[in-house]
């Protein structure tokens, strides 16, 4: 039987320029905060890779997750499905319905035992028998252990997915868990947020076909790439916020001239995200930039920790001493660690170029 195309071949087919090429290997290395240099090394090491397969299974979710990932600019969403990767299976994206969508579910698992991708979005019940969501008759429980018995990893989009987000909430009348509570036996990367940034859902999964491998994950299972630093360390008013400068209401002086929203409940402080500087539409924005605090969304249970609008020395989030503290170590640790995993994915990108392509790990 043929080998399929490489990456380089379809890409060289459908007209796609080398400079083209380099100028996505650039933006992705910069994303995944790496050296320029490296971009040359991906875009080898790309060009020799097979379109990833990937199946991706939608549970307890709002398809917020998928309505980002369709706002990705860099890949755009055409050039990932039909470019990078093969998207086999997606509830909402894909054309086919009923029994033809299952039977392309089945289908890809068969032919791509053991390397498949599976991206999940949107958390599992577990209450009464897993009743409360279920896929042309079958349990969300079900359909994900069916479907990544033979997987190589599984990618969990979105906090619902990472850590059970809002389905999980008090009182959660379902018994809804997070994807890692039920796979142990695969890698599992947590691509969290409510809804992720669209750059970080393509960027892990450019991770993988670049480097054959998971990315360096954090204590939570995130990638410590996007999720090394608190929004806190990047954002734009940090310098404020160490002059003491706050606004006390969304209207007032302090707030149009662009103070620390710190005061009126931003998360930023205790939140990993790369919202601060990767930014959503395009580069365009994000919350704080548009005038409002962080929710802290990428974290565990951010919905029960209440008070959105109150600073995080009023709520359950510990004193602004143990904050501050907390946030100078934090940032020391996820400094540490991402110069660690930049050596590491230098080191395997090296070696991934030397050969015909990575096993994934």
């Amino acid at each position: 039987m043929s080998q399929p195309e490489t990456l380089g071949l379809q890409l060289a087919r459908r007209g796609i320029s080398r400079r083209s090429f380099l100028k996505f290997c650039t933006a992705m290395a910069s994303a995944m905060a790496l050296p320029p240099a490296m971009a040359a090394q991906m875009a080898d090491a790309l060009a020799k890779a097979h379109r990833q397969s990937v199946i991706w299974l939608s549970f307890q979710e709002c398809t917020g997750c998928t309505e980002s990932l369709t706002r990705s600019h860099n890949p755009s969403l055409e050039s990932l499905i039909f470019d990078f990767i093969s998207l086999d299976y997606h509830h909402t994206l894909q054309a086919a319905s009923g029994e033809a969508a299952e039977h392309a579910r089945e289908a890809a698992m068969a032919a791509n035992a053991g390397n498949y991708i599976v991206v999940v979005d949107g958390s599992v019940p577990l209450k009464d028998d897993g009743v409360y969501s279920t896929i042309a008759g079958i349990t969300n429980l079900q359909m994900l252990k069916d479907t990544v018995k033979d997987a190589a990893a599984v990618v969990s989009v979105g906090t619902c997915a990472a850590f059970g987000g809002i389905p999980k909430a008090k009182p959660n009348p379902t018994g809804a868990v997070a994807i890692s509570e039920i796979v142990t036996d695969k890698p599992v990367i947590n691509v969290s947020g409510c809804p992720p940034i669209p750059v970080v859902i393509t960027g892990v999964l450019s991770h993988v076909l670049t480097f054959g491998s998971i990315p360096e994950l954090d204590h939570l299972g995130r990638p410590l790439a996007f999720f090394g630093e608190t929004i806190h360390d990047r954002c734009y008013r940090r310098p404020f916020y160490d002059r003491g400068l706050f606004a006390k209401a969304f209207d007032d002086e302090g707030a149009r001239k662009g103070w620390c929203l710190f005061e009126l409940g931003c998360k930023g402080p205790t939140t990993y995200n790369a919202c601060a500087t990767v930014k959503w539409n395009d580069g365009t924005s994000f919350p704080i930039e548009s005038g409002h605090g962080c929710l802290g969304c990428s974290e565990p249970d951010f919905w029960d920790g209440g008070g959105f609008y109150k600073a995080l020395s009023q709520g359950n989030w510990g004193t602004a001493e143990g904050i501050a503290a907390a946030a100078v170590a934090g940032a020391a640790i996820g400094t540490g660690a991402a110069m660690m995993s930049r050596k590491r994915q230098q080191s395997m990108v090296q070696e991934h170029g030397e050969s015909e392509g990575g096993t994934l790990k």
